[in-house]
């Protein structure tokens, strides 16, 4: 990701109805030592010359205490179920085993069943629950665990 995508990622994010981070949020970050946890996929070159965009997806993640904490993770809702989700959240998880993290985990709202599936498809297992976590509506948020340690 770079600065020049803030702008798309932004709009992806209000699409997907996600807690607005904005685009003040996105250049801080970039700004970081997270830059690398910091990921995008373009739309498919067959698909770009006929839509507006440039970006089909991206992903957002911090490390914290040994643990990958993915933020953000959010797909274009005409690229959704092309597997561009899987790979970016394999690619994440990739870059947090190199950073010798031992886990990786991230909330989710306990509604969505779409999310709850790729993350599970990526190995991740429900840990926790928090109650009234989201707002507007107000939701319970599912947490979810992967081990990427040597004994995982």
């Amino acid at each position: 990701m770079t600065e020049h995508d803030l702008l798309e990622v932004v709009e992806i994010e209000e699409e997907s109805g996600l807690s607005r981070w904005g685009w003040a949020a996105y250049y801080a970050e970039l700004q970081g030592n997270n830059r690398d946890l910091m990921l995008v996929a373009r739309a498919p070159e067959s698909k770009a010359p006929r839509v507006s965009h440039k970006l089909a997806s991206y992903i957002v993640a911090r490390v914290g205490a040994n643990e990958l904490h993915i933020n953000n993770v959010a797909v274009r809702e005409r690229y959704r179920r092309q597997g561009i989700g899987l790979t970016l959240l394999g690619r994440i998880l990739e870059v947090g085993r190199r950073r010798g993290v031992n886990a990786a985990f991230l909330e989710l709202r306990a509604g969505n069943a779409a999310a709850l599936s790729l993350y599970e498809k990526c190995g991740f297992r429900v840990t926790a629950r928090r109650q009234n976590y989201y707002s507007e509506p107000t939701e319970d948020a599912l947490v979810m665990t992967i081990q990427l340690g040597r004994n995982a």
